[in-house]
């Protein structure tokens, strides 16, 4: 969710491969991108790019992959069949590592008990916990609201200000990072500019794994329902939602990932907030109704 990042990486782009130079790495960015192609490259062969070669310890790292087709969802109109194909694609990267099976709670990859991180056998890369996960985004929003952040003179932004603070202040938030299910690989990043969609093969491949690792499903797919790049289109996140087998309690953690994310976004709107030179006017109150129906309901 962090907004304000500038770009992170340079990419060079040829007719069958993409070459990503990393211009920061202190998340070790170039180390999971190159983890996540080649478990994926294994287990979920054409979801993301193949990886081709990698320059890990270079100055700036470089990791060239395979040139997937396909546009970015981002800005796209998403009917049913883009939706569908998201859905797909999501489900079949949280099922990528074997025995991750997100309905099950008893089924969990074998976790190093120190450090989180998981050695996937078959291709003897490990798996960190991604970067972006439920207890830096609760820390995360919590420091936004406690900042009083200007969101102008909107009645709807400030009405989704007042209810989201003392929603943020209930003590059961700070259970919420705890998850019940098994982690699953995640991306970190539910921006729709990351899934391309291939008209050709009614397929959406994902792009972009620099923060990606372990994560929680339910916070994932919270991601992508919530993330700000909505507003660039039409994407119906409660339909996506709709086509994935969530268990109930699962689906109840994704309605209050949702909560916090859609308020961490606002409280970036106002008119000199971090997320508002990237987004359309009229973003801040389109946003304020997204606070408001979950609180509301």
């Amino acid at each position: 969710m962090p907004a304000g990042r500038s770009t992170t990486h340079d990419i060079e782009i040829h007719d069958d491969i993409v070459i990503k130079r990393y211009r920061s790495w202190e998340r070790g960015e170039h180390r999971r991108e190159w983890a996540a192609l080649n478990v994926l490259a294994l287990h979920a062969p054409g979801l993301a790019p193949a990886p081709v070669r990698a320059d890990l310890d270079g100055s700036p790292p470089t990791v060239v992959m395979s040139r997937l087709p396909g546009t970015p969802l981002r800005g796209l109109p998403t009917g049913p069949e883009q939706v569908r194909a998201l859905a797909t694609a999501l489900t079949h990267l949280h099922q990528a590592i074997p025995g991750a099976d997100p309905l099950a709670p008893a089924s969990r990859p074998p976790l190093s008990p120190t450090s989180g991180h998981v050695l996937e056998p078959a291709t003897g890369h490990v798996l960190k916990p991604a970067a972006w996960h439920p207890a830096a985004a609760v820390a995360h929003v919590r420091t936004l609201a406690a900042a009083h952040p200007d969101l102008g003179d909107s009645p709807g932004a400030r009405r989704a200000f007042t209810l989201g603070t003392a929603w943020l202040s209930d003590p059961s938030l700070d259970r919420l990072p705890v998850n019940p299910f098994p982690p699953v690989l995640g991306m970190a990043d539910g921006n729709l500019a990351n899934y391309l969609w291939d008209p050709d093969t009614a397929r959406v491949h994902i792009v972009d794994w620099e923060d990606s690792g372990l994560a929680d499903r339910a916070f994932e797919l919270a991601e992508v329902a919530e993330h700000i790049s909505h507003v660039d289109g039409d994407l119906d996140s409660d339909l996506l939602l709709a086509h994935l087998d969530l268990a109930p309690a699962e689906a109840a953690r994704v309605h209050e990932f949702r909560r916090l994310l859609a308020l961490g976004w606002l409280l970036m709107l106002g008119p000199d907030g971090p997320a508002t030179r990237r987004n359309p006017p009229g973003t801040l109150d389109r946003q304020a109704e997204r606070v408001l129906a979950p609180l509301d309901s």
